[in-house]
Order: C-alpha cells, then sequence, then structure tokens
C-alpha cells in the first residue's frame, strides 16, 4: 500500500508489489493535517486501487485535463470493470505511453494567515510615498475540484500542498492591494484606512468570488485585516487626531512646531531659513486661529461697570475702595491752592507741588492745612 504524506516511492515500493506493479494508494488521516492537497507521488497503473473517504475527492490528472473525478467514498480499482466511470483513465493506462496522476482533495474549510512579503506603495496626498504592508486571515476550501486541478495546480504545475497554499495567500495579497487602490481612486487618503478596514475586507471578499471562482476556490470569510504603516507616518497620523479634536489641520500644527523649533534653536538653520520664517508666520497663524476658537468657544460674560484709578489709570471695578493695580485709595480731594482734582492719600499736589493734607499746631495742637505757615487757631507761626 501507499500511504499519503509517506516517503514511499515506486523504487522503495517495487519489492513489495504484485508482478503487474499494482499497489492499493490511499491519504491517510494521520498524513492529512491541514494539507489542502496531496499529489500520489507514483504514476498510477492499471489494476491500482484508489481509496477514497468521506472527507475527500480523488481526482486522476493526465496531460493537462482531467479524466475521472471521485467524491463518494469506496476503493476503486482500476480494472475493466469499472470502464464506465473510469474509461478515460483506462483508456491512458493502456496507452504505449501510460502516465496518468492522482489528486487527493479534502473537502473541508481551511483557516489561513496572509502577509505582504514587499509594501505596497501609497501616493498619499498629505504624506506623499506611504509604504504599506498588510496582513490578515482567510477562510477557504475548495469549491469545484476539477478547475482546481485543471487551472490552478496543473496549469502552475504545483506539487504539494505548501506551493498552493502559498500561492492562494500571495493572491489574496493582490486582492487587497486591488481593493485599496480602488478606495484610493475615490479619495481615500493614508490616515482613513484603519476606519475603512471592514469594508476593505468586504471589497476583498467580493473581488475573490470572480479571482479564485475561475480555480475552482471558494473565499468563505476575511477578517482580522490590519494594514501596517512607517513609524514616523503613525505617529503623524496620532498626532493628526488629535489636531482634530483642538480644531487646527496638520498643516498648521507642522508650522506651529517649526516655529517652536526655531525658538528653541534660534542660530540653527531652522532658524536661520528663510523658509522657516513663513513657518513661523504660519505658526503664529495658527496660534490665532486657536486662541479666536478658544475665545468662540468660551461661554461670553457680561460687561461689568468699570473706572480709571484715580492714581495709576488702570481700569478696575467701579465699586472698587482701592486699586488692585497700585493699591491706592478711590476717593479725590481738591488741591487747596489750585483746586486740582487729586487722589485721596496724596500728599503733594501733581499740578502745583502745594503739601496736602493737615498737620498738628506745635503751639495749640490744632489740626491745621499742611500748607498752612500760621496756626488759624492761634496764630502762631508754623
Amino acid at each position: 500500500m501507499l500511504f499519503g504524506g509517506s516517503k514511499r516511492t515506486d523504487a522503495t515500493a517495487g519489492g513489495k508489489e504484485g508482478i503487474i506493479g499494482a499497489m492499493t494508494i490511499a491519504w491517510d488521516d494521520a498524513y492529512k493535517r491541514n494539507f489542502i492537497m496531496w499529489k500520489v507521488p507514483r504514476n498510477i497503473r492499471l489494476n491500482d486501487n484508489i481509496v477514497v473517504r468521506e472527507d475527500e475527492i480523488a481526482v486522476f490528472y493526465r496531460d493537462g485535463k482531467v479524466l475521472a473525478y471521485l467524491d463518494k467514498p469506496d476503493r476503486y480499482a482500476l480494472t475493466s470493470q469499472n470502464a464506465p466511470i473510469l474509461g478515460g483513465l483506462i483508456r491512458a493506462l493502456s496507452g504505449v505511453k501510460q502516465q496518468a496522476e492522482v489528486y487527493y482533495i479534502q473537502k473541508k474549510v481551511f483557516d489561513g494567515k496572509f502577509g505582504s512579503k514587499q509594501p505596497y506603495q501609497f501616493k498619499d496626498k498629505e504624506f506623499g510615498i506611504v509604504n504599506l504592508r498588510v496582513f490578515g486571515e482567510f477562510r477557504y476550501k475548495v469549491h469545484d475540484p476539477v478547475n482546481f486541478i485543471n487551472q490552478f495546480v496543473g496549469t502552475l504545475n504545483y506539487q504539494t500542498s505548501e506551493e498552493v497554499e502559498e500561492r492562494i495567500k500571495e493572491q489574496m495579497v493582490l486582492l487587497v492591494y486591488d481593493a485599496i487602490g480602488h478606495l484610493k481612486e475615490k479619495g481615500m487618503g493614508v490616515t482613513e484606512l484603519a476606519p475603512n478596514l471592514t469594508n476593505i475586507e468586504q471589497i476583498v471578499l467580493e473581488k475573490s468570488k470572480d479571482h479564485f471562482g475561475m480555480y475552482g476556490i471558494e473565499i468563505n470569510k476575511v477578517s482580522g485585516l490590519y494594514i501596517n504603516l512607517p513609524e514616523e507616518v503613525q505617529k503623524a497620523v496620532d498626532t493628526r487626531a488629535s489636531m482634530q479634536v483642538l480644531g487646527a489641520n496638520y498643516l498648521q500644527y507642522q508650522t506651529g512646531q517649526a516655529m517652536r523649533e526655531a525658538a528653541q534653536n534660534p542660530s540653527g538653520a531652522a532658524g536661520a531659513g528663510v523658509g522657516i520664517g513663513a513657518g513661523i508666520g504660519a505658526g503664529y497663524a495658527m496660534i490665532g486661529s486657536m486662541a479666536q476658537a478658544a475665545q468662540a468657544a468660551q461661554p461670553q460674560q457680561p460687561q461689568q461697570p468699570s473706572k480709571a484709578c484715580v492714581k495709576c489709570g488702570a481700569i478696575i471695578p467701579a465699586d472698587a475702595k482701592f486699586c488692585p493695580s497700585c493699591g491706592a485709595r478711590q476717593e479725590k480731594i481738591e488741591c487747596p491752592n489750585c483746586k486740582a482734582s487729586l487722589p485721596a492719600d496724596a500728599k503733594f499736589c501733581s499740578n502745583c507741588g502745594a503739601a496736602l493734607g493737615s498737620k498738628k499746631c506745635q503751639n495749640c495742637n490744632a489740626d491745621i492745612p499742611a500748607n498752612s505757615k500760621f496756626c488759624p487757631n492761634c496764630g502762631k507761626s508754623v
């Protein structure tokens, strides 16, 4: 017998075969694992027995086309007795150059993962050329074994299940790239890839019907799609999201950053460059727009009555008794000499220089004006 997955070949099996070289061929469960296909490593001969189980299909293939297709569990002996079923194969085996091959295919659904080996260059309006890498998962099965062997395995001359699965994964990556390109033509930027992953998965699933259908392969599900951006672009995307929260666009943020760097390093090239001047100007414009936005966001406060400080001129509340800026009492007195209006705590007139306030008479202790030369109470000189 020859069991699928074993290393036994015609040469190693020759001593145990019958006089006409017939063998019983089966794909044992111990060798199936997650292999979608197994090609029997031996030409099929007349009187060989092919064992087909419930979960598999056997396909006879010769010279670029399928000769027989068996999907019912049974043992099939290649003799003249089953010629109505395997007539094409038997005729092939009866010729001078007898050569026929058997492929086993599993019926079950497989889960696979794909990932790009080479980056996809996405030309973004804002970031320029961005290299993308995509990763994801998918579920698939062989839908049409005849087309699968004729159009896919036979055409590309695949000998192992690994070659087949690798090819399917490569095609999945191409479909993702195609879907991204489709959305890009509609104006999607690189920053919008993340929120559109589900849409991309659905586009890929839809495109897979035509792409894999002609090869007899059916893609049942696309999930877990992940698009990896370069680190610097990812940071910019994150920053942009933060800027949107503040109401500023990314260009304004960039120019603001340039302004800050120039301020930190005024002697550097960034500070001396002509171009950075425009960046600084734009940065101020950004600050202005952000300030306006912040001002617009603040609730309008009701206007309070105000007045000018009698001493320093600062605008203060109308009912303030002392200036919050200079501390002057908010009362006025009249200069007894020139009648000018002066702060209540002024000691000299700011107009004529006369002394203000009062003083004590040294003779009678009466309160007299500060500029008096004689006491108006006792007449003594002060």
